[in-house]
């Protein structure tokens, strides 16, 4: 037996050598994970630090297992990845191991046939799916059974998602246990991840089941670290503009949020660096463009949010900057960790602001719904057709995202189940655990008092990650601005600080008008559907700036936060709003005609802010102030987190235009301004310019201090 292990690991150095070069060598770890799949055909759990080489153990065993003269026998590897970027990455690894490799996605439909019979034919080693597949209908009841009664090796990549005591928990991940008891006996699998605590690693390898645990030390010895204090928003991208080109190689600087990071990159170009913004909402082509041109070298920094996290893999990524810390140690460790893998040195920077609690509270808030609303979708799906997330969302007043996430969970629960055309319940007895959210909301709140204390901690930096992830060989690293003399000051200079604050303070955003109603509201007694009629339309309006805002972010979530009280528009606020005025009026796209009058959105919550504004504006405009729309009725639920069709119920017959207001619209030849304080789902403008141009407004441009997001 000892022969055959030893033939078994020359052939997988040969095979690393193909993959990583003529100097490369297994580590002992590497080489213990390769023999438990290929010789003992057991389930390995490999908790490794980024860039320690776990890909590579997939591709060495794989190599191995279909160069065993079994490929006749046994399909090719699974590889379960979270991230199309990920895929990318490994399928041109894969290749250069001689290890053909496909993947099937969401970007690819039309390959899924051609894909299928090349599998059956034997003729691909590796298949790449993402957990999100695994619940496809189609994907489920027609391909994923066969995959897995014939698959060769099963790979969990970013293992930490199948926990939701992890810091990406994904519900489509939870999945794999069906694909793991469909498996033919002594199948090898392989789970990988590099940011697992002990917590998160227990409960991963409980749901592989018997598997080995191969947990390594934490410590990156490339990575430098650091926290910059910096007093504003102003002050941290001042920073970035004087210190970017000190920074070694190209890198990537995260934003907490999407507004943030397209800012940043704006700033960043102004100051002329050539940076990319990377988030969720941009095009698939262009991230794809962005990813490329980092990884050439031809930008200085990608700006981007966390959608960049797992898999992106640039060995010579040279820095990593941080405005605004994530939630958690081991979500912080992630990202770092894309810095420094084959080179000497990496500068990884922490610039927390005071506005990450904030936005940490707001994620937060969008978890796992409540048990009544929970309770009422799976009443709504005891149907006999299955119901659409589209049919869905004017039963319930969850957003979109929300409601997706849930359904997911109750599908793994078994609660409901994903067919052609939508959702079913499966009468199945469902428990809503609250203990286990509770503990998990808890847990959220030590690990985001444990990023606070990271940035303050005057012991090792490193050193806090590695015993915040559980490493029992942590020890100070030596490097880091509290072992070592900090390599970067916090100082700014004036020009850099007065650009960023010139920047920042510029208000204005646009308002973009709603142009269909929501699908559904019949189903809630509301009769409306289709296209909103032009003659009821807004025209594009405007607000100061967005509640995420880098600039006015803060100023505004001081005035319409959950929490702020009912006060007269400030002179700085109302200042802003003149500016916003001005740059309409006179700017690059203009108003279509002047408006000739003012009109409030009478405001349960802050009327004393709205009426101010409104007045504030017609005395600067010279406009006449018509008046306000008034609000009717108790005010009704769907809360500005509400999906659009509940939004509608709530709010379409819930203002009222008074007779002395209809009767000052009547005859204008202009548009009126409408104010309001905060625009979140825009669906409260949308009913009230319906209301005001039913009663004879000519047009109606919309004003705001803030949008929502």
């Amino acid at each position: 037996m000892g022969d055959e292990r030893a033939a078994v690991r020359e052939r997988a150095e040969a095979v690393l050598r193909r993959l990583a070069g003529e100097h490369a060598r297994l580590r002992e770890d590497q080489w213990r994970a390769i023999e438990a799949l290929v010789v003992d055909r057991r389930r390995v759990l490999c908790v490794q630090r980024t860039g320690w080489g776990k890909s590579a153990v997939y591709f060495v065993a794989t190599a191995l297992l279909r160069d065993s003269g079994q490929a006749d026998q046994a399909g090719p590897t699974v590889i379960v990845s979270p991230l199309l970027a990920l895929m990318r990455n490994q399928v041109e690894a894969a290749a250069r191991a001689g290890i053909r490799a496909r993947t099937i996605n969401s970007a690819n439909l039309d390959e899924w046939d051609e894909i299928t019979a090349e599998i059956q034919a034997g003729a691909v080693d590796v298949l790449l799916i993402s957990p999100e597949r695994l619940n496809n209908p189609d994907f489920r009841d027609g391909v994923l059974p066969k995959l897995a009664a014939t698959t060769g090796l099963l790979v969990v990549d970013e293992a930490h998602c199948v926990s939701d005591w992890g810091h990406d928990f994904r519900p489509d991940y939870r999945r794999l246990r069906t694909f793991l008891a469909n498996l033919p006996e002594r199948t090898p699998v392989l789970a990988t991840t590099a940011t697992a605590n002990a917590r998160v690693t227990q409960d991963v390898a409980e749901q592989l089941g018997d598997a080995l645990v191969l947990r390594g030390t934490l410590d990156r010895e490339s990575l430098r670290l650091g926290v910059l204090d910096l007093p504003s928003p102003a002050h941290r991208l001042a920073w970035l503009a004087d210190h970017l080109d000190q920074l070694p190689g190209s890198g990537i600087v995260y934003t907490l949020t999407v507004a943030a990071a397209g800012e940043t990159a704006e700033f960043l170009r102004s100051r002329g660096y050539p940076v990319s913004s990377y988030t969720g909402q941009v095009e698939d082509a262009d991230r794809r463009a962005a990813e490329q041109d980092l990884l050439d070298n031809k930008i200085k920094a990608l700006v981007a949010t966390s959608a960049l996290g797992m898999g992106f893999d640039k060995p010579d990524l040279g820095f990593v900057v941080h405005l605004g810390a994530p939630p958690s140690p081991i979500a912080y460790y992630q990202q770092v960790g894309r810095a420094g893998r084959a080179v000497e040195h990496a500068e990884v920077l922490l610039l927390p602001g005071a506005e990450d609690a904030a936005i940490w509270r707001y994620f937060a808030s969008l978890a796992f719904p409540p048990e009544q609303q929970v309770r009422a979708v799976l009443a709504a799906l005891h149907t006999d057709r299955p119901l659409s997330t589209q049919a869905l969302e004017p039963l319930v007043d969850l957003r979109r995202a929300r409601l997706e996430l849930m359904l997911k969970v109750l599908d793994v629960d078994g609660a409901v189940r994903r067919v052609r055309g939508g959702w079913l319940a499966t009468g199945e007895h469902w428990v809503y655990d609250e203990a286990r959210l509770r503990r998990v909301a808890e847990a959220r709140t030590v690990e985001q008092q444990a990023m606070r204390e990271y940035a303050t901690t005057t012991d090792c930096r490193m050193r806090y990650l590695r015993e915040r992830l559980d490493d029992t060989e942590a020890t100070d690293c030596g490097r880091c601005d509290r072992c070592a003399e900090p390599l970067f000051a916090a100082d700014v200079s004036t020009a850099a600080l007065a650009a960023a604050q010139t920047f920042l303070g510029r208000p204005g955003v646009e308002i973009a008008p709603k142009k269909l109603w929501p699908t559904g509201l019949d189903a809630v007694g509301v009769a409306l559907k289709g296209r909103i009629a032009p003659a009821e339309q807004a025209l594009p309006g405007r607000a100061v700036g967005r509640l995420s805002d880098l600039g006015w972010g803060g100023r505004l979530r001081d005035l319409v936060g959950p929490e702020a009280p009912d006060v007269p528009v400030p002179d700085d606020v109302a200042g802003a709003v003149v500016e916003v005025l001005k740059a309409w009026a006179h700017g690059d796209d203009p108003w279509p005609r002047r408006p000739v009058g003012v009109v409030a959105v009478g405001s349960r919550r802050r009327p004393l802010l709205v009426g101010s504004l409104a007045e504030r504006i017609a005395a600067v405009g010279r406009l006449p102030l018509l008046g306000a729309v008034t609000p009717t009725g108790p005010g009704g639920p769907g809360g500005p987190r509400g999906n659009s069709a509940q939004r509608v119920r709530a709010l379409h017959d819930a203002f009222t235009v008074p007779a002395d207001l209809a009767d000052a619209l009547a005859g204008l030849e202009g548009p009126v301004l409408l104010v309001d304080d905060l625009v979140d789902s825009g669906w409260t403008m949308t009913i009230v310019t319906r209301a005001l141009r039913r009663a004879g407004a000519p047009d109606v441009l919309p004003l705001a201090l803030a949008v929502a997001g």
